[in-house]
């Protein structure tokens, strides 16, 4: 008589199963590198925001990628390992293998930042623009989506952010209700933003692929992305119990950060 599995049980199980298929190619030594590579480079910055926001800022012409602040395994089990890995190290780092090959055949690009390029997308030669807009925008998105993220967080924003959500909202629950409406009528790939403007108020929408609020002339504070890359491994094509996993990894100290940097301009 076969055992009977709740998903969730047939869900966890698939996930250990990949995880432990991953570690096997990696072979052991690989895997004690990879899961806490990122951690120590992190402990070294003022804070997590300041280290990826550095990163798209180009030194000498040339755009990195930014190291996890927290092991690739620390925020399951909302998002597991491998995802982390594969989300970082191959999607990540293509936007940014793109971008600086772009940087490195086109002077009008030269040093100027990732915010400043998508902000501007007009003036860029026509034949380039799509190529920056996607390849520029899917660095930054990365960028905020991993500093907004962190181990043992969850919980609810403080301060003036909160003051805020609930002023637009009604409440933090109804922004939560509209987040995750948001993500789920986002048809194919992309991402729901929180932005704000130069006065501090908020906006929310949902972004095609790797647009952004830049684009809008406004900030990115927080974003979901909901490309399948980002969930597929651990929850199939069950994105809205994603959505709803990915609360408990908010990193709202970061958020709240953000925003006071926008009020104090």
């Amino acid at each position: 008589m076969g055992v009977f599995m709740s998903d969730q049980q047939a869900q966890e199980q698939q996930s250990g199963l990949s995880r432990r298929r991953f570690l096997g190619v990696l072979g052991a030594g690989s895997a004690l590198a990879l899961w806490g590579s990122g951690s120590a480079s992190a402990k070294k910055a003022t804070s997590v925001g300041e280290t990826f926001d550095t990163t798209t800022v180009p030194v000498n012409g040339t755009f990195s990628l930014p190291p996890l602040p927290y092991d690739y395994a620390a925020l399951e089990p909302y998002i597991d390992a491998e995802t982390m890995f594969i989300h970082l190290q191959k999607h990540h780092k293509a936007f940014i293998d793109n971008l600086n090959t772009l940087v490195k055949n086109n002077e009008v690009l030269l040093n100027r930042s990732i915010a400043d390029l998508l902000s501007n997308l007009s003036s860029l030669p026509a034949a380039i623009q799509t190529a920056v807009r996607n390849n520029g925008g899917g660095h930054a998105n990365h960028a905020i989506f991993w500093a907004t993220m962190a181990p043992n967080a969850g919980g609810k924003p403080a301060g003036k952010l909160a003051t805020m959500i609930n002023d637009t909202f009604g409440s933090f629950d109804s922004f939560k209700s509209q987040t995750y409406a948001a993500a789920l009528a986002r048809f194919g790939s992309g991402w729901v933003w929180l932005s704000t403007d130069a006065s501090g108020a908020l906006k929310l929408a949902s972004y095609a692929n790797q647009d952004n609020p830049y684009m809008d002339g406004l900030t990115p504070l927080l974003g979901i992305d909901v490309w399948e890359h980002a969930y597929y491994l651990k929850y199939r094509q069950k994105r809205p119990e994603y959505v709803l996993a990915w609360w408990n990894t908010v990193n709202w100290g970061e958020v709240g950060r953000r925003y006071d940097l926008v009020m104090a301009k």
